[in-house]
Formats: structure tokens, sequence, C-alpha cells
């Protein structure tokens, strides 16, 4: 592609937020280019405000000659927003979902539509550190692919992989990620608190605990049972803290917790289907 991509996003939530601001850093688009359409007029003008996008509240009207068409809705509006966008789409456009649980081959049979991709990135790309999972359809260009990559890369990381099943245990260990992230965040900060530091002492300790244990691990390369071992003293503080950790589940009660986000995503993809279905022209004249 000689031009910069025209780029509709069809919901204008906090992550294709994320996503256009990422694209406008990176110069991957312009910001005359991109265009974001959803049902509340305030939102959509208040993009425009902060970015200075084409905003839109007519879908098919937003997708019109649009080269790239990021599908950014809640899945719930999902079956909704395809049926209005059903062969509206230029033939040679790309279609990004980032969709929880929506199948490559739903969205092209609720669209009529071949050139898919599908992605889970998640919240951190708000500042450019997230990491999007993505796979395509075989129908997708090589250099649809690289325009793919462009998009996916001014978020952060991006990792492609052949299989889609990869995409729901994504959604469950990275696009859910950062909520347990925050989870433990809290309380952490707040069992400092409990134990007598003033809160905003207790935020810094933690913040950059996490930050720095990270950047630690990154920097060594060790698995992180060695990198556990060596802070934790026999008969120390570390190790009666992880005692108890153990002792409460916190290991399974994490391993639980991932394994339902990824069955809450495969159930999402597994509704659609079945909306798409219902709908289906062969199935309506049977």
């Amino acid at each position: 592609m000689d031009h910069l991509p025209i780029i509709t996003f069809i919901g204008p939530g906090v992550m294709a937020e994320a996503m256009i601001s990422g694209l406008i850093r990176q110069a991957v688009a312009d910001a005359g280019q991109i265009r974001a359409s959803g049902p509340h007029n305030d939102r959509v003008t208040d993009l425009q405000a902060r970015y200075g996008l084409a905003p839109f509240t007519d879908n098919a009207a937003a997708v019109a000659d649009a080269d790239v068409v990021v599908l950014s809705v809640k899945p719930q509006r999902l079956d909704k927003v395809l049926t209005a966008l059903q062969g509206k789409i230029s033939p040679n456009a790309l279609v990004l979902s980032i969709v929880a649980g929506a199948p490559i081959l739903t969205l092209q049979t609720g669209l009529q539509h071949p050139h898919l991709v599908r992605a889970m990135p998640n919240t951190p790309a708000q500042i450019g550190e997230g990491i999007t999972v993505w796979t395509a359809a075989a129908s997708v260009s090589e250099e649809q692919r690289e325009l793919a990559r462009k998009i996916l890369g001014a978020l952060g990381e991006q990792i492609f992989v052949e299989e889609e099943s990869y995409l729901d245990m994504a959604t469950a260990v990275s696009g859910s990620g950062p909520a347990y992230i925050f989870l433990f965040l809290e309380a952490m900060i707040d069992a400092g608190v409990h134990l007598g530091l003033p809160r905003r002492i207790a935020e810094q300790m933690v913040v950059q605990t996490l930050k720095g244990s990270v950047d630690y691990y990154q920097k060594n390369k060790l698995h992180p049972a060695t990198m556990r071992n060596q802070v934790t003293s026999p008969g120390g503080t570390s190790a009666a803290a992880l005692y108890y950790l153990e002792k409460a589940g916190f290991r399974t009660a994490i391993s639980r917790a991932i394994w339902a986000a990824y069955e809450r995503s495969v159930e999402l993809g597994q509704k659609t289907a079945s909306a798409a279905a219902a709908r289906s022209p062969e199935r309506n004249s049977d």
C-alpha cells in the first residue's frame, strides 16, 4: 500500500482509543484518515476533539472505502453490528477484530467478507506497552498481514500464531491479565495500609517492587522458581509469607481464575457463532 491507510473503528471504547493513540504516535496512520463510529455522538466527537479523527454514528457510512475496519465492540453487541455491516465493507479491505471470543469464521459469515484478522490486545496498549496475540484467515494477503503487524505493533509487542484456538487462551492470560495484576497491586497496597503505612508510601513501595521485580526477571532470564528461591531465606519472612500463600491456595486460585476466563471466552465465541448461524441465508431458506 503506497498511501497511509484509511482506518475505521467500529466501537469507540477504551481499547479503540488506545489503538488510535498508538497509530498516530507511531505514524502508522494520519489522524485525518482515521474514523471512529459509535451510537453516542458525544463520545465520537470527544475523540475528534482529542485526536482530529472523523466522527460517525452510522457504521455503514464509516466503513465506506476504508482500507482497514477494526471491530472493537463489546461481544454482546457484535451480532447487531455484523448485520448492519453485512456486504458494506470494500472487497479488498482488511477487517481486524479485537472482539473477545468471536471466531474468524463467524465474522466472515456475518460480514460476508473473507479478509479477517483476529487479535487480542490488552490495556497497557494505551501507553505502547501492550502485548497482542493475533492470527489471520488464509485469505489475508502478505501485504495485509504486514499492515496488521504495523497496526498491532503500535500498541507494543505482537505475537502471530497459526492456531486460532490460542486466541481464547491469550484472552484469559494476557487480555484479562492486567485485571489480575491490578487486583494483586490493590491487595498489597491495602495490606501495607493495614500494617500502618501511609497509603501514598505503601503505593510507591508496591508499584516499584512489582516494576523492579519484572525488570529484574527480564534482565536475568532465570526460571521464576529460581528467582523466588533466591529471595527466600530458610525460616525468614519471605518463607513465612510464601507458606501462607501456598496454604491458602494462591497458585491454584490464579490457575482457576485464568481457566474461568478461558471458558468464558470460548462461551462467548459459541454464542456469536450460534447467532450467526441463526441468521445465515442458508438456514433461513430451509
